[in-house]
């Protein structure tokens, strides 16, 4: 799967990981899918966080950690 969603620039937020270019890393997202289970209520909150942020957020961060 291509993750089309996942930028990385050194001069962004530290070079860490965003979700298309927003401010807005990949742990940070993760994080906001933690505290709110609810994804209409984490949609209200950010609308800027579409489901396929999460998708690729999510399988970016599974593939991060298991690679050595």
């Amino acid at each position: 799967m291509k993750l089309n969603r996942i930028t990385s620039n050194p001069n962004r937020m530290n070079g860490q990981p965003c979700i298309r270019n927003l401010r807005l890393t990949v742990r940070r997202a993760i994080e906001l899918l933690a505290t709110y289970p609810d994804r209409a209520e984490l949609h209200q909150e950010f609308p800027e966080l579409e489901d396929e942020d999460i998708q690729q957020a999510l399988i970016y961060a599974s593939i991060r950690r298991s690679s050595p």
